[in-house]
């Protein structure tokens, strides 16, 4: 199979090229750069020139191919909102070139969709369209393609990690660097689930394999960890004090990230397991920001 992977030079699409080589797929993948095009090469994969925002090139790439894996999203999440607004745009494209085939589309979303009340894990078998996190906005735009015809299914994610990066815990180990306080709200009771990038990448090649449309895959390996070991995990790396903060105090605190870490935001993976038979092998995220190098983490 011919398989379209947006975002494949990018650290969980990197790591989906190789799984999906092995399991003997082809790879386009999407690059905006020369490096970019020459570490795909190297890799065995076909680059693809275009990026996020050059919305033909989407097309073109999906038109081309027997699947679609859409992995890219812009990280800079001071600007969030708007790039989530940029995410629906790069899915309706993807769709509109899959529309009236049976060609699948895998989209990304977070875990967080799918948590039906405070406090209680995400579930694949939930979609709460009233949640509070912008990202949201591709789900929902997947479920319009859907509806217009379109093969597409989601791959719901935590923090995801390894010992360089770990989704929005990367963030908040520079603002701690900046603010030489490592903090935690409250009692830091709240929790984020996290799977290993390896994992994650294995996940997204069983998805694929599956051809399963309208359905919610969460790439969880451990179903949540409180703020407050997270905190201390980083403080400890980086030999800073650890604290707690009232939650009044968030916003001036964590700026942009203060939506994030006040969220409890625990999740399960328990039908994904049984329904792709997928088990997560990797290191938690604890032994990860353990092993992190911070020296180099403030040279980067």
């Amino acid at each position: 199979m011919r398989v379209f992977l947006t975002g494949a030079t990018g650290f969980i699409g990197s790591r989906i090229v190789p799984e999906l080589l092995a399991a003997g797929h082809q790879v386009l993948g999407l690059t905006r750069s020369e490096a970019g095009a020459r570490s795909l090469a190297a890799a065995g994969a076909e680059p693809h020139r275009g990026d996020i925002e050059d919305l033909d090139s989407l097309r073109d790439g999906a038109a081309k191919s027997d699947a679609v894996i859409h992995t890219a999203f812009d990280h800079n999440f001071s600007n969030f909102v708007a790039n989530c607004e940029k995410d629906k745009r790069v899915i309706e494209a993807l769709g509109d070139a899959l529309a009236g085939s049976d060609r699948l589309l895998i989209i990304t979303s977070g875990v967080g969709m799918g948590s039906a009340e405070h406090g209680q894990p995400a579930r694949e078998d939930v979609f709460n369209t009233d949640h509070a996190n912008p990202r949201i906005l591709s789900e929902l735009t997947g479920a319009a393609m859907a509806e217009k015809g379109v093969k597409v299914s989601v791959v719901r994610l935590p923090q995801v990690h390894d010992t360089v990066k770990q989704g929005l815990i990367t963030p908040l180990i520079e603002q701690t660097r900046a603010k030489g306080v490592s903090a935690y709200l409250g009692e830091g009771r709240n929790r984020w689930s996290a799977a290993h990038v390896l994992d994650v990448a294995r996940l997204y090649r069983l998805a694929l394999d599956k051809q399963e449309a309208g359905v919610r895959y969460n790439a969880v390996a451990e179903e949540g960890i409180s703020m407050r070991e997270i905190a201390e995990v980083i403080g400890g790396g980086l030999n800073v004090p650890v604290v707690s903060l009232p939650q009044e105090e968030a916003a001036d605190h964590f700026g942009w990230l203060s939506i994030f870490a006040a969220m409890d935001l625990p999740a399960s993976s328990e039908w994904t397991r049984a329904h792709l038979g997928w088990q997560p092998t990797g290191p938690g995220l604890i032994a990860d920001l353990e092993l992190m190098d911070y020296s180099q983490a403030a040279a980067a």
